[in-house]
């Protein structure tokens, strides 16, 4: 398995699109795909168009099983990126407030 970065520019309207988005996301990911996709964690971005983004960081077995689980849960990808490395300065802080 391989890490990922996947960009979803102003892929979600808002909060709540976001939150069913996850949902969606676990499900596919646990029930379906648990042995080619795992979903790490997600930043949320704050688009300047008032649309809310993500860069998820996933382990996959491939790019592919990444498009098929965002098609499985209906989940937009601008962009997928392999993670080459981590270099941990300092953990993440606390999540920001929303």
């Amino acid at each position: 398995m391989q890490l990922y970065a996947i960009l979803r520019r102003e892929g979600f309207a808002d909060e709540p699109d976001l939150q069913a988005a996850a949902a969606r996301s676990t499900k596919v990911g646990d029930e379906e795909m648990s042995d080619r996709v795992r979903w790490i964690r997600s930043y949320v971005l704050d688009e300047d168009s008032g649309r809310v983004g993500t860069l998820c960081i996933y382990e996959a077995s491939d790019p592919e099983a990444i498009r098929e689980h965002a098609r499985c849960a209906n989940l937009p990808i601008d962009e997928i990126i392999a993670i080459a490395d981590t270099v941990v300065v300092r953990p993440d802080p606390a999540p920001a407030a929303a």
